[in-house]
């Protein structure tokens, strides 16, 4: 049995150029994911800051990616805006790379770090939006594979900074030793920090020193990265010079305005850009209630999906470390690589099982499956093996939802609308804002109430998901009767003529 049909194979050799570039532009969206985490230490020291200080390096990097999503749709009008914004984006990030080890102050190493999550929330929209854009109803299985390459990168930063992270305390003093501070100390807090979008918490218990002589080596590590990403902006300059998009071919067609089975007037020419841009309501006037629904539960579907992913890879690792469970510090760190290998592992596998089987049915797997996954977690609260198992099977299953989501919106709309600048930009508010909840419950009910957070999340999102295949019914009758009164309103004048 073949793994793909010949039109879907045919597809991707039309579009082979385009489709591996926008998925090593997600491989430079994965790589600066990840690497905050593990470094933030590092980082502290070389900045001369407290932990409290640096909070406002993780909140500046999540504010200007959700500030990114929303204005991303912005560059979509033309594949030359497109690919200049990702070639743009790509370089910025491994800039950013190598400037951080020259930020000795937080301030400056908040700028640095508002400046990616732009750059990344810009990569988050226009790679979407162009895929979906390349292969429309058949985009599923490719946009699995976009989002397989977040996941390898989110692996691959914190493989290359492991090596280079201070395993004692990275200042050293005139009154105290590079062991003041215990490694396990260190360790402890590093691993409580790793995961995407990871938050600053539990940090007044460790007497970490601010002022002495920075000892870390964490620079090697990121000039590395930003070494391992600069093929990627080469590949979006190599498909400009294929498409003839770089000044030398100005006189020549672009060539995908050519090969491509969407014309613009089919999908960038309606499209209202940036997510403020999708209010307009000179293009949104004669729009069914349901096309605003659908668009509403949709972004709220991703908002929860998203969300239990940056709740849960931030806060397992408090969890397993705090009663009943109390594991090790050591153990407990590798729970954010167990869950962060399994949305890898379950991303690669669904570009497969996305040409098998139809979105809905994808979904409905993926949203049960975790509020199975989770509802076993709160049984089993006390078995740590259970916790490894349940991280690893809540990982393969919530995996396939964005992009799974985002197909099947995007579907049911006919590729007309901005659904990929909303659902996007509604998945990293839910990110964003979902963890701060959960991180101020905790802090007032105690670690349980992390995994009852996450179910009751969970339930949520799949009566959102029951209601939206409701809407959707409805939507399509309303398209239809609306084209069959139409019909019936121009045979008249067909028949006069």
């Amino acid at each position: 049995m073949k793994l793909l049909d010949e039109r879907i194979w045919s597809l991707f050799k039309l579009h082979w150029q385009c489709t591996i570039t926008y998925w090593s532009v997600f491989f430079s969206f994965g790589l600066c994911i990840a690497f905050l985490g593990p470094t933030v230490l590092d980082l502290r020291c070389q900045t001369h800051s407290t932990l409290g200080q640096i909070t406002w390096v993780f909140f500046s990097q999540q504010f200007c990616l959700l500030v990114g999503s929303s204005l991303g749709g912005l560059f979509k009008k033309t594949l030359l805006s497109s690919l200049l914004a990702l070639f743009t984006c790509t370089l910025i990030i491994s800039l950013v790379f190598a400037i951080i080890p020259l930020c000795d102050h937080v301030a400056l190493l908040s700028i640095a770090m508002a400046i990616a999550g732009l750059a990344m929330g810009v990569i988050d929209t226009i790679a979407n939006l162009q895929l979906v854009k390349l292969y429309q109803r058949d985009s599923a299985i490719f946009l699995q594979a976009l989002h397989f390459f977040i996941g390898l990168g989110a692996l691959v930063s914190p493989l290359v900074a492991d090596p280079f992270l201070a395993e004692d305390s990275c200042v050293l003093g005139a009154n105290w030793t590079a062991n003041s501070s215990s490694s396990s100390d260190l360790n402890h807090l590093r691993s409580s920090q790793a995961g995407h979008g990871a938050t600053i918490r539990n940090i007044s218990e460790y007497p970490l020193h601010t002022e002495g002589v920075v000892i870390t080596r964490v620079s090697y590590a990121f000039w590395i990265m930003a070494l391992i990403n600069l093929p990627v902006p080469a590949a979006v300059l190599a498909l400009m010079y294929h498409e003839r998009l770089l000044p030398c071919f100005s006189s020549s067609p672009p060539l995908l305005d050519r090969d491509s089975n969407a014309s613009p007037t089919e999908y960038s020419g309606q499209g209202q850009g940036s997510v403020f841009g999708c209010c307009n309501p000179a293009k949104l006037r004669g729009r069914p209630a349901t096309f605003f629904i659908l668009h509403a539960l949709g972004g709220a579907i991703l908002f929860i999906a998203d969300g239990i992913i940056g709740s849960y890879a931030g806060f397992v690792y408090t969890y397993a470390v705090s009663p009943p469970l109390l594991m090790g510090h050591k153990t407990a760190g590798c729970l954010n690589s167990v869950f962060w290998a399994s949305i890898t592992v379950g991303r690669l596998a669904l570009i497969y099982l996305s040409y098998r089987y139809t979105a809905p049915r994808l979904l409905t797997f993926s949203l049960v499956g975790v509020i199975v996954v989770q509802c076993l977690l709160l049984i089993f609260y006390t078995s740590s093996v259970f916790l490894f198992i349940g991280t690893f099977v809540l990982g393969l299953c919530i995996s396939s939802v964005f992009p799974s989501m985002l197909a099947f919106t995007e579907d049911i709309l006919d590729y007309k609308g901005c659904a990929t600048t909303v659902l996007v930009t509604s998945a990293s508010t839910g990110e964003m804002m979902l963890q701060l909840l959960v991180g101020s419950v905790i802090h007032s009910q105690g670690s349980y109430s992390f995994l009852l957070c996450c179910t009751i999340s969970s339930f949520i999102g799949l009566c959102l998901f029951l209601l939206l295949l409701c809407v959707k019914h409805k939507h399509i009758n309303c398209c239809t009767d609306s084209s069959q009164n139409t019909v019936m309103k121009e045979k008249p004048m067909t028949g006069a003529s």
